[in-house]
């Protein structure tokens, strides 16, 4: 299994996956929000790739069968993390006839190896039910915290 990260031509594809992935994760998506995240995500990983978000492929054959990305983001530093670098796992995603033949946990393998050679002091992600084993065995622990967390939404 080779793991390679994508480069400046794997742009409308990794646009495709990224809309793939929301379909499946929100359920139907109003055809207003796929025509803004079609038109606007080519030029956001255009801008970002490879500079704070990391795109990562499986292929079979010719077709890409599972794909995940890592946001990086340095903020001040603080004891929760020192370097003040810090990643966010983003979009795991895998094709449905390229399921339980082990490329998510060979992605995140992968992801977890960068985030030492970047130095990242913490790599957090959000999981689904049917991912939460899978992260568990690579590493990711339940967080416990005094905070909340919470988020505010610009309507």
């Amino acid at each position: 299994m080779i793991v390679e990260n994508a480069n400046i031509e794997d742009v409308a594809l990794l646009t495709e996956l990224r809309l793939a992935y929301l379909k499946e994760d929100y359920g139907k998506l109003s055809k207003g929000d796929m025509e803004i995240i079609g038109r606007d995500l080519p030029d956001y990983f255009k801008k970002n790739l490879n500079q704070n978000i990391f795109c990562y492929l499986i292929r079979e054959g010719e077709e890409v069968a599972a794909c995940a990305f890592l946001l990086v983001v340095e903020k001040p530093m603080s004891p929760a993390f020192i370097t003040g670098k810090t990643g966010t796992v983003l979009n795991v995603y895998t094709k449905p006839q390229y399921r339980h033949k082990g490329y998510a946990k060979g992605i995140m393998n992968k992801i977890l190896s960068d985030a030492v050679e970047k130095n990242l002091s913490v790599v957090e992600l959000k999981s689904t039910e049917d991912g939460y084993r899978l992260y568990q065995s690579v590493g990711f622990v339940d967080e416990v915290s005094k905070y909340h967390f919470m988020k505010w939404y610009n309507q």
